[in-house]
C-alpha cells in the first residue's frame, strides 16, 4: 500500500481523544483484574502503572514490560493498547507490567513533545520532566524484565520497522515479529532509517551509553531493567487502523515468543 501523502513536515493524521481512549484502557484493565497504581497526577490526568500477574504463578513465569503513548502525535499506541486490555489475549505464563499513555498532554495538543515543550524519549538520561522523573522513580520499584516493548510510531516512514537492542546476543526476536507484522502491513525495507543502518525492517543500534548523550526510555529500561528491548515503529502515514493493527500483531508476536522460551 503506498503512502498516504497527509504528513508534510509532521504527523497531519488522526488524531484521538485520549481522555476517553484512557478511561476505556482503565476499565477494561480493571474488568479483566489487573491491578492499577498513579505515579503522577497532571492536569487531570493519571500517569498509570497496570499491572497483571500470571493466573498460573509457575516459578518460569516471565516478566514483560510495555509502554506507550511518550509521543502525542503517534495515537496508534495508545489504541494498540486499548485492544490489547480489552481483548485480553496474553499467554498465561505471563506477570506484565503496562504503562498506556506516558504523555496524555501531549495530545491534548496533537505534538510530539509533552506540556512544556519537552521530548519525553530523550528525558531518561538526566530526567527534569515530572513525567519522566516519576515514571524513573515507579520503574526503579519493579522487578527487572525478561523483555521490554514500547511502541511508537513514525511519521516519515515507509513501513513498519522496529529496533532491537540485545545486550547478551539472545535469540532474535526480531525477525519472527518482522514476518507476522508483514501479514498485516507493509514493512519499512529501506537500507538506511532515520539514519541509521536497517535490514528487513531490523535496526540493531549501538548500546554503548556514551553513544546516546539523551536517553530514550528503551535505552534506560535496557541499562536498569532489561537486557532484551524492542521499540516497534508503526508508520503514521498509513491508514490508522493499519497502523493499530501492526502494533498489536508485533506486541503479540513477541509476548508469545518470550512465552514459548
Amino acid at each position: 500500500m503506498p503512502r498516504l501523502g497527509n504528513n508534510h513536515g509532521g504527523y497531519s493524521g488522526e488524531t484521538i481523544d485520549i481522555r476517553a481512549v484512557l478511561r476505556d484502557i482503565e476499565a477494561a484493565a480493571a474488568y479483566h483484574g489487573w491491578s492499577s497504581e498513579t505515579f503522577l497526577n497532571l492536569d487531570q490526568f493519571k500517569l498509570l502503572g497496570l499491572t497483571r500477574r500470571s493466573p498460573i504463578r509457575k516459578a518460569a513465569s516471565r516478566r514483560v514490560y510495555l509502554s506507550t503513548g511518550i509521543h502525542g502525535d503517534e495515537p496508534a499506541g495508545p489504541l494498540a493498547v486499548r485492544r490489547l486490555l480489552q481483548e485480553n489475549r496474553w499467554p498465561d505464563n505471563l506477570d506484565l507490567w503496562l504503562c498506556p499513555c506516558l504523555n496524555p498532554t501531549g495530545f491534548v495538543n496533537n505534538r510530539r513533545e509533552n506540556r512544556e515543550g519537552l521530548d519525553l524519549n530523550r528525558q531518561y538520561r538526566a530526567p527534569r520532566a515530572e513525567e519522566i522523573i516519576a515514571h524513573v522513580r515507579w520503574l526503579q520499584r519493579q522487578p527487572g524484565f525478561d523483555l521490554s516493548l514500547c511502541l511508537h510510531e513514525d511519521w516519515e516512514s515507509n513501513g513498519f520497522y522496529l529496533y532491537e537492542l540485545n545486550a547478551d546476543h539472545r535469540p532474535s526476536l526480531a525477525e519472527p515479529v518482522i514476518a507476522r507484522v508483514s501479514e498485516v502491513c507493509q514493512i519499512d525495507t529501506a537500507e538506511l532509517i532515520e539514519g541509521r543502518a536497517a535490514q528487513g525492517g531490523i535496526i540493531r543500534p549501538s548500546i554503548d551509553p556514551r553513544a546516546r548523550p539523551e536517553w530514550p526510555e528503551a535505552f534506560f529500561l535496557l541499562t536498569h531493567k532489561t537486557r532484551l528491548s524492542y521499540t516497534l515503529e508503526a508508520p503514521s502515514d498509513f491508514p490508522l487502523l493499519e497502523r493499530v493493527t501492526a502494533l498489536v500483531t508485533g506486541v503479540r508476536a513477541a509476548v508469545e515468543l518470550i512465552a514459548a522460551t
